[in-house]
């Protein structure tokens, strides 16, 4: 079965939020959604998420779940804003809690912050399933970004978050806390043994030099002969070497301070001070 994938893309953190949908019932899910925030002033809007949640209801779907590929630096999750408007349970991988183990400190959470994933409705492991409708989902533990991240292979398509992006961009950077670059590349590798038919979506364009829209869909078979990093078959140790040199050049992302803070949070503020207001620290020297 072929699944119906209907793409919104935020120029502003360059994301792609997915809607997969069964196309013999109105059974569908979301995959890494936005909340738009503008850091000068702290204020968030929903217009991002509104859209998706438009689309939703004006097609009549029934939403099943709403999935994080992993715990985006780079943008704000919307997960619990679509959840309390459409619904569906809110998904991410079972290596959560360590990412939170992780955060919590940079951010000196204290014993009040759980780091045991709670804040998810459903925690994910390397090879289980899940429906939506009459598709059926599967999900490839595959770390390297980050030790969370995670693809969901749904029937012919598989959503990969930020661990592949075009072919002429290449792969995503490994060195936050928790990142490998030998991770990545045996994540990869995962990735690429599926049929060289499956659709592949990736989380973010930033259009690479020389092409002038943005895209999102590739292939399996596209990405094996083409991707700048490790098509054609690159061995390791040129991906390790490439990749380190590269992200040593690489600045932090423009909102990796709030997002980590509240999408360990499940999509989160956290929790309001004695003010009724929340506040998002920034740890100096901390990253």
């Amino acid at each position: 079965m072929k699944a119906d994938v209907k793409a919104f893309f935020d120029e502003a953190t360059f994301t792609i939020t997915y809607v997969v949908k069964d196309p013999t019932s109105k059974a569908a899910a979301i995959i890494d959604s936005v909340l738009d925030f503008d850091y000068a002033s702290g204020r968030t809007d929903t217009h991002s998420a509104d859209e998706v949640i438009s689309y939703v209801k004006k097609q009549g779907l029934d939403i099943k779940w709403v999935l994080e590929t992993h715990v985006h630096a780079d943008h704000l999750s919307a997960a619990p804003y679509i959840q309390e408007r459409v619904g569906g349970k809110i998904g991410i991988g079972e290596k959560i809690t360590v990412v939170q183990e992780t955060f919590g400190k940079v951010f000196n959470e204290g014993t009040e912050f759980q780091r045991d994933g709670s804040q998810f409705d459903r925690l994910f492991n390397e090879g289980d399933t899940f429906e939506v409708g009459a598709l059926k989902g599967r999900v490839l533990h595959t770390p390297g970004h980050t030790p969370a991240c995670l693809t969901y292979v749904i029937e012919d398509a598989a959503f990969v978050g930020d661990t592949l992006f075009m072919p002429d961009f290449g792969t995503a950077r490994c060195d936050f806390p928790g990142g490998s670059a030998e991770n990545l590349y045996k994540s990869i590798q995962k990735i690429l043994s599926l049929p060289d038919e499956t659709r592949v979506f990736v989380g973010h364009d930033y259009k690479a030099p020389g092409r002038d829209t943005y895209a999102w869909e590739t292939t399996v078979g596209e990405q094996k002969a083409l991707n700048v990093h490790v098509g054609a078959g690159k061995p390791i140790e040129e991906f390790v070497r490439m990749r380190t040199e590269r992200d040593r050049k690489l600045a932090m992302p423009r909102l990796i301070i709030p997002s980590l803070q509240v999408n360990m949070r499940a999509g989160q503020m956290p929790p309001p001070e004695d003010d009724g207001k929340s506040y998002l620290k920034v740890p100096v020297n901390g990253l």
